[in-house]
């Protein structure tokens, strides 16, 4: 505890930044928030599209046809070519929605414990706005997706249940459809992707000369080409096949005032509160995210008992 007052200014010590020269830099914080927000946040995958806007709204093209009005026709030598139209998907306006938190930080904090009320700030406000960025995205995706395969059998039924099926034929229904979709990635509870790493069928076929086996690093990355994206937001037990780069995105404004940029929907700014003796810290996302192709995902229902 420091015995003089005032209190020495801040220093840096080699490569270590004191509290109070981090916390007046915009940059370093942003650094910071986007090195913790990169934890377990799929939103910004899952929903891969971007669209900006100055008004605070846009107008999204849902369901947009990826082929023609009419189809190819043969072409006679010296003949014209046959004339099609192309239509447009269903218009939807949507709006931006500004989500934000403030977490003060008291001088007397600093000066006792240094950069442990910082790092502890950050992390609540990274994990609390990740997860409301999740866990609305998810819930958009749940109430969009109407398509569904229902499990031949529970995930959790040991041997009678064969998720490698379901997956292969899940994916086969939404290439059926003939739009051009190609599920890349599959979002799951947790409990769900426990039930499906350890299922016995998959685990004998996995490849037993390498160290990247999910058996010895608890990490199960891809399965029948699908990247698995095991989330704690998911909007319940279950588990959503996804082709990413057409199922929708996320529309951003630019509001100004200052702010450091944290990835690419997370924004920071430190604030100096004199009449306090103390620090804001400030994380906000101005976002909302969109489901423009909702025939590009499908949920597997069942998998849960």
């Amino acid at each position: 505890m420091p015995t003089t007052y005032p209190p020495p200014a801040p220093t840096v010590q080699g490569d270590t930044v004191t509290a109070n020269r981090f916390l007046n830099s915009q940059t370093v914080v942003a650094r910071r928030v986007k090195e913790l927000a990169s934890e377990r946040m799929i939103a910004l995958s899952l929903l891969s599209g971007r669209e900006t806007t100055n008004s605070g709204s846009a107008s999204i093209e849902i369901d947009d046809e990826l082929f023609t009005d009419r189809p190819v026709e043969q072409v006679a030598p010296g003949s014209e070519y046959t004339l099609t139209t192309i239509g447009d998907g269903t218009m939807q306006v949507i709006k931006t929605v500004k989500w934000g938190q403030d977490v003060p930080i008291t001088d007397e904090a600093i000066a006792r414990r240094a950069m442990s009320p910082v790092e502890r700030a950050l992390t609540k406000l990274v994990n609390t706005g990740t997860t409301n960025v999740d866990q609305v995205a998810l819930a958009l995706l749940a109430s969009s997706v109407t398509q569904t395969h229902a499990a031949a059998a529970p995930w959790s039924a040991g041997d009678s249940a064969d998720p490698l099926k379901d997956l292969l034929l899940a994916k086969a229904k939404i290439r059926a459809l003939n739009l051009g979709y190609e599920p890349n990635a599959l979002v799951v509870d947790d409990l769900t992707w426990a039930y499906l790493a350890s299922n016995k069928a998959i685990t004998n076929a996995m490849a037993r000369e390498t160290q990247s086996n999910p058996i010895v690093t608890g990490e199960y990355a891809q399965i029948a080409g699908l990247m698995i994206w095991p989330t704690p937001n998911a909007p319940g037990p279950g588990a959503w096949m996804v082709d990413t780069s057409q199922l929708g995105g996320l529309l951003t404004e630019d509001l100004g005032g200052g702010y450091a940029k944290a990835g690419d929907v997370i924004e920071t700014k430190s604030i100096r509160k004199d009449d306090t003796d103390s620090w804001l810290v400030r994380a906000r996302a101005v976002c909302t995210p969109y489901v423009s192709a909702p025939n590009a995902a499908i949920r597997i229902t069942g998998v849960s008992a």
